[in-house]
């Protein structure tokens, strides 16, 4: 098996990584922070919202049994890519919509996902996420890691 890394921030990264996780094909997930000038942050620093950080989900994912575009499509599907530098109650740069692209296939994949979705007409304002290359990934502290599933809970939502 041959696996590949994607990167995605939507918001608090519990329920992002926790809708990855049950994806079928996705080999393990780790959320963290990416896009910052700080290294090594801590999630209290980039709550401060001066790290420049988006709290973000890095996933390792078979690519034989599940695609980059259908990675996009769960992104898009699970969370709210109009509004700036927030989700729901959750508001700073820290929680903005952002793709971290690891190649140029996945960047050229990326922009044509968010192009067709823009045309759809779907959403009455315009799309307002990232795409940018990945910079570096630094995991956030293990309490963050798998934070649902430790608590019992299968879910939440992120739209």
């Amino acid at each position: 098996m041959t696996t590949q890394k994607a990167t995605f921030g939507a918001g608090c990264f519990w329920g992002v990584e926790a809708t990855f996780r049950q994806t079928p094909g996705v080999v393990a997930t780790a959320v963290g922070y990416a896009g910052g000038t700080t290294e090594n942050p801590t999630y209290k620093e980039v709550c401060s919202d001066r790290t420049g950080h988006a709290e973000v989900v890095e996933v390792e994912y078979d690519a034989s049994r599940v695609s980059y575009e259908d990675l996009l499509k769960i992104f898009w599907e699970n969370h709210d890519p109009t509004q700036l530098n927030r989700q729901g109650p959750d508001v700073g740069s820290q929680y903005r919509s952002v793709v971290f692209f690891h190649t140029p296939e996945q960047a050229a994949t990326a922009r044509s996902s968010k192009e067709r979705l823009e045309a759809s007409g779907r959403f009455r304002r315009p799309i307002v996420t990232e795409i940018v290359e990945a910079p570096t990934f630094y995991p956030a502290e293990d309490y963050h890691q798998q934070y649902l599933e430790k608590r019992g809970l299968a879910h939440c939502s992120i739209g």
